[in-house]
């Protein structure tokens, strides 16, 4: 596996002085703002200099390359497979509704011989997270899993963009197929928020829209505990996610033990209702949770931990950083020490690339089901051998 990064900028746009690499499984990702995701231009710089790659990326709330965090950059990462063979699929998705028909369209699209694992990046405002990811696992083999993220667009929620190995549009889903018995893949998603305040029973809800908690409008009640910061709603909701328990789930001993967490996509004032990322299921109970820095940054580490373990020890060669927009408002000047706490983990060998993302798709850990998550940080890392 060969690997170069560039980073680029408004003023220093997509630019490859040194002839492209002729190589026959060459995926190239791509994370930037929306705006710089937006214009046309970069990609077909981008198609230019490498005419036969497959290009994916979406556009972000900030790009992850090395240990750096950045805004309104493109952020290109070439990657050359030697043994690995790609395959890639993508669907347009106009409504949340359409989720799961749109992960099993996807997961069944993709052969099914010698597939190893897959790499999804979805649109992140019309795509229901929790069905998307359902209806990939029920499409592929119980041993191959699937990473990856939504897109986002900054704390704005107006526009996501998909780059789907063509110009980056909205209201799309892609993947990748990485095929062959020489690829290894770990993966890991941790968060590391505190919950508080009372559980409160999901009493009306439909999909990933969240009506009544305790039989009370959900959006009275969650502006209530978040007093000030109401009026900035749907962003800082962000800073304050729900840990979501399932209907049948044990709540453990905090409450948090066995959930996933679930952050606001937008509201609707009229019908007092919330719009999430994922499932809000009817009779699944929720609580607030809130930010605790050192147990966000511990959480990081944790999840690069986690990764390794799959790849017995040996070090990766790349690593796919997902983690979520309201870790980096919460942590602010502070959001480069979670990657930091990454590289202390992996070593300096691995490539970072990555985005701060509307939620992360990954199992736990090895063994886990691949479930869509919010507030996480989500590590997927590679080698080849």
């Amino acid at each position: 596996m060969q690997i170069t990064q560039s980073v680029f900028t408004a003023t220093n746009p997509p630019h490859f002085d040194a002839p492209a690499v002729d190589c026959q499984n060459q995926l190239i990702l791509v994370f930037g703002s929306t705006a710089l995701l937006s214009d046309s231009r970069h990609f077909h710089a981008i198609r230019s200099a490498y005419p036969g790659a497959l290009i994916v990326g979406c556009s972000t709330a900030g790009e992850i390359h090395g240990t750096n965090v950045s805004d309104d950059t493109l952020v290109v990462t070439v990657v050359n497979f030697e043994h690995t063979r790609l395959h890639f699929s993508r669907v347009h998705i106009a409504d949340s509704s359409h989720s799961f028909a749109a992960g099993l369209s996807l997961a069944q699209s993709l052969p099914a011989d010698e597939l190893v694992h897959v790499l999804v990046f979805s649109d992140g405002l019309h795509v229901n997270g929790t069905a998307l990811v359902r209806g990939m696992r029920e499409g592929l083999a119980p041993h191959v899993e699937v990473t990856g993220g939504l897109s986002a667009d900054g704390a704005r929620f107006e526009k996501t963009q998909v780059c789907a190995n063509d110009v980056p549009a909205p209201n799309q889903v892609a993947v990748v197929g990485l095929y062959g018995h020489r690829i290894q893949v770990g993966y890991g998603s941790l968060g590391g928020w505190d919950p508080f305040g009372p559980e409160r029973e999901i009493t009306r809800a439909q999909g990933n829209v969240l009506f009544d908690l305790d039989r009370k409008p959900a959006l009275e009640l969650y502006k209530h505990y978040l007093g000030e910061h109401a009026a900035g709603l749907p962003a800082t909701g962000l800073l304050f996610p729900l840990a979501l328990r399932y209907p049948g789930m044990d709540s453990g001993t905090n409450g948090a033990n066995s959930s996933v967490v679930r952050t606001i996509l937008g509201i609707d004032e009229k019908l007092g209702c919330m719009t999430f990322a994922g499932d809000m299921p009817e009779g699944g109970h929720v609580r607030l949770m809130k930010a605790n820095f050192e147990r966000l940054i511990d959480g990081a580490s944790g999840a690069a931990k986690i990764s390794m373990n799959p790849l017995q020890d040996r070090s990766a060669q790349l690593a796919l950083l997902i983690s979520c927009v309201g870790r980096k408002l919460v942590l602010q000047q502070r959001v480069e020490e979670e990657v930091e706490g990454v590289r202390d983990v992996l070593g300096d060998q691995a490539v970072f690339t990555g985005f701060y993302s509307y939620g992360e798709i990954s199992p736990h850990m090895a063994g886990d089901a691949c479930e869509l998550h919010n507030q996480t940080m989500t590590i997927t890392t590679f080698l080849e051998g």
